[in-house]
């Protein structure tokens, strides 16, 4: 389903370009949404978000809500107050877990926003509508609600007294906010400008416990990973922002969460749970990805060299220098006409295609490799396409030095001239999520580098500053070389702590023989004072006999 707007370029994560958002209640919306409620067996307070979602402020024609319940004991039917329009769906036997709920009810919208919300959420009345009206603005924003946690018992509140609050515009009194617990993300927003200055980490606070995506762009994505059974949003964030998607934090779309959540209860047990999982799916997650010399699901950088008229030792240079990188988790692939390179009847010295063969025979048995005749558009879920040609080898820190400039910069593209005589030979470092954005937005032959410019940025430089150099110069360093060089430095070390331990000792004797040196000056003071200077004082003292005194005694 298209959405009948048009994109606006935002530039990295800052929605604050974005002109015209409208206040609540003061504009006329025109999309539609799907809230897609997961639950499972939240008897209690599945019937109080039904309550709070019949009293949205947003237009009931364009509102629907898809109840999927994958509990052991299904409800037998919906709750009586609910909104006019609620289906209620039952997952396949045997598919279970919050990921396959979310899919199946998406999969089942009919609107152009899928609006995702946790079944013990009661949203305000205007919750739905402060999500929509960022979706009219731009067709590829998830935006996230604002939760408070509060303390909740069953039977404490009923359906109709919820939605009494809400068509009295009371939500806000059903607790006490000086009470409630924000919720994590919220310190990550105050530190970003709601998220504004967060630049490409901006989805790592993507929580599902209330968040809209453009159903296109979710269904681009992939949509959830069914095998996640926790986590799932946040990897789900991930591909969003690799599709291209801005992340926008909303305060007014204020809702209570009755209860702590799982993380808030069992933090460190959702962590060592996640961070495999995670590990493996999230490339950006550098500190889930400390073991070197192991491959991952998704990998950090996909390389491309192009075999096409080069020969095996050019490709084969380039190659092993990329595998070498000290950025474990890159994948290569090898373009070139493959087809051509088959086992029929030949010469093998005179083979014409024998420089294919050799680089196919190289190859093909090492899993992160892959050789394709066609250069797939994008690299997602992967976040960066290292474009080399052949005969050129990135230095092994290069990979890792390109990326964390290009982070610190938000550089969607980073092209690296390596040869300016006959025609330019360069290098080129894309970011997925920058080319994906520049797609979403780029009007028809628009050249798509300058649409990159706009919403990330773009920079040249020279390859040869970055440790990009032709084969023939190039050197890598091997773990035995590394390792030899390790036991050298720690030879070296031990030489130097017996070193200082020996000038510690020697300062230790110096400061013994100052004490002495010290002390015994004090009592040579003492021993002058006692005979000489006190003697001299005394006499000093004595009364003198004036002669002048003396003369007038006499005259006396």
């Amino acid at each position: 389903m298209t959405s009948p707007i048009r994109q606006p370029r935002i530039p990295a994560n800052d929605h604050g370009v974005l002109d015209g958002v409208p206040a609540p209640g003061e504009w006329t919306p025109c999309l539609s949404v799907s809230v897609v409620v997961p639950t499972s067996g939240a008897g209690e307070t599945l019937p109080l978000t039904l309550a709070a979602l019949a009293a949205q402020t947003y237009p009931r024609h364009l509102l629907e809500v898809i109840v999927v319940d994958d509990g052991e004991r299904p409800m037998a039917r919906l709750p009586e107050i609910r909104p006019e329009r609620t289906r209620l769906l039952r997952p396949d036997d045997g598919r279970w877990g919050k990921p396959h709920a979310c899919n199946l009810g998406a999969a089942a919208a009919e609107g152009h926003v899928v609006h995702w919300m946790d079944d013990d959420v009661v949203p305000f009345p205007g919750h739905v509508e402060a999500h929509m009206r960022w979706h009219h603005l731009a067709g590829y924003l998830v935006v996230l609600g604002h939760l408070r946690f509060v303390e909740w018992l069953p039977g404490e509140l009923t359906p109709n007294e919820v939605l009494v609050a809400a068509e009295a515009g009371a939500v806000a009194k059903l607790f006490h906010e000086e009470d409630s617990t924000p919720q994590w993300t919220e310190k990550r927003w105050n530190r970003t400008c709601d998220l504004r200055t967060a630049g490409v980490d901006a989805f790592s606070v993507h929580v599902g416990a209330s968040a809209s995506v453009p159903a296109e762009l979710f269904r681009s994505a992939g949509g959830m990973d069914e095998s996640l059974p926790l986590g799932e949003d946040t990897e789900l964030g991930y591909r969003l922002a690799q599709a291209g998607a801005v992340f926008v934090p909303d305060r007014a779309a204020r809702a209570w969460h009755l209860g702590d959540s799982a993380v808030m209860r069992r933090e460190q047990e959702v962590k060592r749970h996640n961070w495999p999982y995670l590990g493996e799916r999230v490339p950006t997650f550098r500190w889930l990805r400390a073991t070197p010399g192991r491959g991952y699901r998704v990998p950090y950088v996909e390389a491309v060299v192009d075999a096409r008229d080069a020969s095996f030792e050019e490709v084969k240079a380039t190659v092993d220098g990329l595998l070498a990188s000290w950025t474990p988790d890159v994948s290569v692939r090898i373009t070139g006409p493959w087809s051509r390179v088959a086992d029929a009847c030949r010469t093998p010295l005179d083979d014409p295609d024998l420089d294919l063969r050799l680089i196919k025979a190289g190859y093909e048995g090492d899993a992160r490799v892959t050789l394709t005749e066609e250069l797939p558009e994008s690299c997602f879920p992967t976040p960066f396409r290292f474009h080399c040609p052949a005969g050129w080898v990135p230095g092994q820190d290069a990979l890792g030095r390109l990326i964390a400039f290009a982070d610190r910069n938000t550089l969607g593209v980073l092209s690296l001239a390596l040869d300016e005589r006959d025609e330019v030979v360069h290098a080129r470092l894309e970011r997925t999520a920058a080319l994906s954005r520049a797609r979403l937005v780029a009007a028809p032959e628009e050249d798509l580098d300058d649409v990159v410019h706009e919403v990330f940025g773009t920079l040249w430089d020279v390859g040869e500053k970055w440790g990009i150099v032709r084969t023939e110069s190039a050197t890598t360093v091997s773990p035995q070389r590394l390792q030899a060089e390790l036991e050298k430095c720690r030879a070296r070390s031990l030489v130097l702590q017996d070193r200082v331990n020996r000038w510690r000792r020697q300062a230790t004797r110096g400061q013994a023989t100052r004490r002495r040196w010290r002390n015994a000056s004090r009592r040579v003071t003492r021993i002058l004072m006692r005979r000489v200077a006190r003697p001299v004082m005394r006499r000093v003292a004595r009364p003198v006999a004036l002669p002048w005194a003396a003369a007038q005694r006499g005259r006396a």
